[in-house]
């Protein structure tokens, strides 16, 4: 048994710290979290002087795979497999190193961050947890084409979805609308129609996966909600003249229990 020690911790249930607390693991899990504890005889004990310990964060959609440079696409695209296999790795290191205990991946290209998935659970220290998806699926030439996860047709996105399956994918994520990232898509035009993203949602759920939309625009949550899918990825509710929050999309969400995950964040210097 390991106890750690330092000067304050957040758990995220009170509102303020704990000061001076001593957490507990065992096994590699948390067994105990007391203020001012007192490590029992024997214990190993790791003390942190002045730092604050928190939980780990959980990014909930990230591509490990794209980098922050000013050309993703050209960057990716010319890489091989090996190369950006090590960039996804250098990619999950710096989540670690940033407090990130577990990521939700949903695109990659060539399944490569299932493949990291698999060195991070032989050896925590590698990387966070991961939740993959693999390629996300869209049409021919649609948003993230470039991924390697092209379907069209009923038959075609059935077996897309097989496909994820049999290799072991976590989620099932679509491009339901097209994308800024894209040169030549649409981020307000829906990529499929009501036919295809039901059968992805059917196939998903035969497998037991869960199935989350990539959709920025009112057009995209409003197709994605009506067929079923469980996550809408973005969802600004966005339209070419602005935004309209569609109240009876949103109360269709609540009643039907899908996640909205919004992707905010801050431009450093911001």
């Amino acid at each position: 048994m390991l106890a750690v020690r330092a000067r304050a911790l957040f758990d995220g249930v009170g509102p303020g710290l704990v000061e001076r607390p001593t957490v507990l693991i065992e096994n590699g899990r948390i067994a105990a979290v007391s203020p001012g504890g007192v490590p029992l005889i024997g214990t190993e004990v790791l003390d942190l002087g002045t730092a604050t310990l928190l939980p780990g964060f959980i990014d909930t959609h990230t591509h490990l795979a794209f980098d922050a440079s000013d050309d993703v696409i050209g960057r990716l695209t010319e890489a091989d497999d090996a190369t950006l296999l090590e960039r996804v790795r250098a990619a999950a290191r710096a989540s670690l190193a940033a407090g990130v205990t577990t990521v939700r991946d949903l695109g990659d290209r060539g399944y490569l961050t299932l493949r990291l998935r698999a060195e991070t659970a032989r050896d925590p220290a590698v990387g966070p947890h991961i939740i993959a998806s693999g390629p996300p699926l869209t049409t021919a030439r649609g948003h993230c084409w470039f991924l390697g996860g092209q379907a069209e047709g009923v038959p075609g996105v059935r077996a897309a979805v097989r496909e994820r399956a049999e290799r072991g994918a976590d989620v099932v994520k679509v491009m339901v609308t097209g994308g800024d990232l894209t040169p030549g898509s649409d981020p307000y035009s829906v990529q499929y129609d009501r036919d295809e993203l039901r059968a992805i949602v059917d196939e998903a759920h035969c497998h037991g996966l869960p199935v989350t939309a990539h959709a920025h625009a009112v057009t995209g949550i409003r197709e994605a909600v009506a067929t079923g899918f469980d996550t809408v990825e973005h969802c600004f509710f966005l339209t070419e003249s602005g935004v309209d929050f569609d109240r009876r999309v949103i109360e269709e969400m609540v009643r039907r229990g899908v996640t909205a995950s919004l992707t905010l964040g801050a431009l450093p210097g911001g």
